[in-house]
């Protein structure tokens, strides 16, 4: 048995981001950028007012004294003469300043009569006054490559000038789910049989995580039916099977898949659940055997399918991230697995975290785990610990699932 850090260095080790398309501005929302974007002009492009009032000269604006109203400056309607001693130009937000004009009194600071204006308050030089370029430069950086894209950087992308991105395709992933026991959601339950769950949350988890999941059809604990299935999602960006990845005499992924050219990476890892997980490359796309246990295939698909995915989208790819928490229990030392404990998860008095762990933490229990708020990390070995101890969780809210 491999750790679980190896594990997963060895499969980010293979995977690369996949090529950059095209997509409208709005289409980009949670797309990853697969190129820098540069700005495609000035914003502002010229000093514009920030309120609406009167732009004329510092110098000019003395309490009481009238000054002449020339004409104004609404936005993108820029007045089209300059502003001289003793003259004022009425303009609104976003209006070009004039040229000669250094300083905006507001309108509430003016006392106006015909077309003459009166400071009531003087105005500093510069005041109200958004600079050209203030916000970026034509050709500065805004956004860099490898950003999910969020509607803020959406705003950013459009005040570029930017009507087209350059994202990277999003992964597709094959799911494909064995068993001679499993059947579709709402199809007759046969004697000894189970709903197949397994594919349905691996394509949420895949969705959530920005992939664009193909489930397959259910194969059969049959050699010939697994490497059929697998063939179909052979050229996707990664294939991963759900069931059979074991040692008993029906679990059959690595017996079918041997023949099509199937080249073992590595197979079990120190951890629980999710100990029986495959590695491997299936002439030329990347194969990643989950358990069947329903709750051993999430766990692993958390630790392992959602940095891939990362991986695949062109983002940072790493361990998926823990936090710091609280002990809400004791517990008794661990053995050479690391143990990945559904949890639940609330707030103490002062605002910590508190990860306390399920009473039944059987692989098969999915109410358990829909129910849990993370998984909380026991390190291989780790000794007894009591209530109040700092462990490491981690939250499925921060990641989608």
């Amino acid at each position: 048995m491999i750790p679980v850090e190896e594990a997963l260095d060895r499969i980010l080790a293979v995977l690369s981001p996949t090529g950059a398309e095209s997509v409208a501005l709005p289409e980009g929302w949670d797309r990853v950028l697969a190129r820098p974007l540069e700005a495609r002009l000035t914003q502002p492009p010229t000093d514009v007012s920030a309120m609406d009032g009167y732009a004329l000269r510092a110098a000019d604006a003395s309490v009481g004294i009238g000054l002449r109203v020339i004409g104004a400056s609404p936005a993108g309607h820029p007045f089209p003469g300059s502003v001289g001693p003793g003259e004022a130009v009425r303009i609104f937000t976003g209006g070009a300043v004039p040229p000669g004009a250094d300083t905006i009194l507001l309108q509430e600071d003016a006392a106006a009569e015909g077309d003459h204006v009166s400071p009531t308050e003087a105005p500093r030089p510069g005041r109200h006054i958004r600079r050209a370029g203030l916000d970026f430069r034509a050709g500065e950086l805004l956004i860099p490559a490898g950003r999910r894209l969020t509607a803020r950087d959406i705003g950013l992308a459009a005040a570029g000038n930017h009507p087209w991105l350059h994202v990277h395709r999003r992964p597709r992933i094959g799911i494909l789910a064995t068993g001679d026991e499993i059947v579709l959601p709402g199809e007759a339950v046969p004697e000894g049989g189970i709903v197949s769950s397994n594919a349905h949350a691996l394509a949420a988890l895949v969705r959530a995580a920005g992939g664009e999941p193909l489930v397959l059809p259910i194969a059969a604990d049959d050699r010939d039916a697994i490497a059929e299935a697998a063939e179909a999602g052979r050229r996707l960006d990664l294939l991963v099977t759900t069931g059979g990845a074991s040692v008993g005499e029906h679990d059959l992924v690595q017996a079918a898949l041997a023949p099509m050219g199937l080249k073992l990476d590595f197979w079990k890892i120190a951890m629980r659940p999710g100990k029986p997980l495959i590695f491997g490359d299936l002439r030329g796309t990347p194969l990643l055997g989950l358990p069947g246990n329903p709750v051993s295939a999430l766990v692993c698909a958390v630790l392992f399918l959602i940095p891939a995915l990362r991986r695949l989208s062109g983002l940072p790819a790493g361990p998926v991230e823990t936090r710091p928490a609280l002990l809400g229990a004791d517990m008794a030392a661990n053995d050479r697995r690391q143990d990945y404990l559904r949890a639940t998860l609330a707030e103490d008095a002062e605002g910590g975290l508190v990860a306390t762990p399920l009473p039944v933490q059987d692989s098969s229990m999915l109410s358990a785990l829909a129910h849990a708020g993370g998984l909380l990390v026991r390190p291989p070995h780790a000794p007894a610990a009591v209530a109040g101890t700092v462990v490491r969780v981690v939250e499925f809210s921060s990641l989608g699932v």
